[in-house]
C-alpha cells in the first residue's frame, strides 16, 4: 500500500512547519556630530548612545586634529558604530545633522571629496555588518547633546573650560591726568613760560601754539 504525504495541516501538528522568524533585535540610537573651528581647523567630534529604553549608555567625544566639519562629522559616524560593534550592538540607528553625511551614506549624494571617499567607503561597509541599520537626518536643535560634546573636546584641548567663552584680554586702565594750559612767550629764538612749573629734567612736554595779536 502507499505510502500517503501528510496534508499541510498534519504537517503542523507533527512538527514540520517552518519555524517562527526571530524578533528583530531592538535599535540603539546614536546622535553624532562633528565641528571644526575654522573649517578646516581645530574638529572634534561628539556621540551620544542610547539603549532601546531611551537611556543613555554611552557619551563619546575626542579632539582629531586640523580638519574640516564633514572630516569630523565622518569620524563621529565611525565611532557610533565602532562602539556598537564592540559591544554586540545588532541594530543601530544613526541621527545626525549634517544633511551631506545622511544624504551620501544613504546613496543620495556622491562622495566627490578625496577626504571624504576613504572615510565614507570605511562607514559604508561597518554599516552594512548591522542586522539593521538606519541613519537620519535631524535638526540642529534635535542634536545638542552630541554638538556639546564636540565642543568640550575643542574646549578642553584649547585650554577652556567646558562651554565658555574665549577669555578676553583686557589692559589695565591708566587714568591720565587733564592737561594744564600754560601761557608762554616767544622771544629771541626762545619760548619762556608765564607762570613757575616744575618739571623733571628731560621731560617731553607738547606745545600748542595759538597766535594773539599783540595789544
Amino acid at each position: 500500500m502507499p505510502r500517503r504525504l501528510p496534508t499541510p495541516r498534519e504537517k503542523g501538528l507533527f512538527g514540520d512547519a517552518p519555524a517562527e522568524p526571530k524578533p528583530a533585535p531592538a535599535a540603539y540610537r546614536a546622535n553624532i556630530d562633528g565641528g571644526s573651528r575654522g573649517n578646516p581647523g581645530p574638529a572634534s567630534y561628539g556621540v551620544v548612545i542610547r539603549d532601546a529604553r531611551g537611556e543613555i549608555v554611552a557619551k563619546l567625544k575626542k579632539y582629531i586634529g586640523h580638519m574640516t566639519n564633514n572630516v569630523a562629522e565622518y569620524y563621529g559616524l565611525i565611532a557610533a558604530m565602532d562602539y556598537a560593534q564592540s559591544h554586540g550592538i545588532r541594530a543601530l540607528r544613526i541621527e545626525s545633522d549634517s544633511e551631506l553625511l545622511v544624504k551620501q551614506m544613504r546613496g543620495l549624494y556622491k562622495v566627490k571629496s578625496e577626504d571624504l571617499h576613504p572615510l565614507f567607503e570605511r562607514a559604508k561597509k561597518m554599516s552594512q555588518a548591522f542586522d539593521s541599520f538606519r541613519i537620519e537626518h535631524v535638526y540642529r536643535e534635535q542634536n545638542r547633546e552630541a554638538d556639546a560634546l564636540a565642543n568640550e573636546a575643542l574646549d578642553e584641548t584649547q585650554g577652556k573650560a567646558p562651554g565658555s567663552l574665549p577669555a578676553k584680554k583686557t589692559e589695565p586702565v591708566i587714568s591720565k591726568p587733564e592737561p594744564r594750559r600754560i601761557q608762554a612767550r616767544f622771544r629771541g629764538g626762545v619760548l619762556y613760560l608765564l607762570e613757575d612749573v616744575e618739571l623733571p629734567d628731560g621731560v617731553v612736554v607738547d606745545v600748542s601754539i595759538h597766535l594773539r595779536p599783540k595789544p
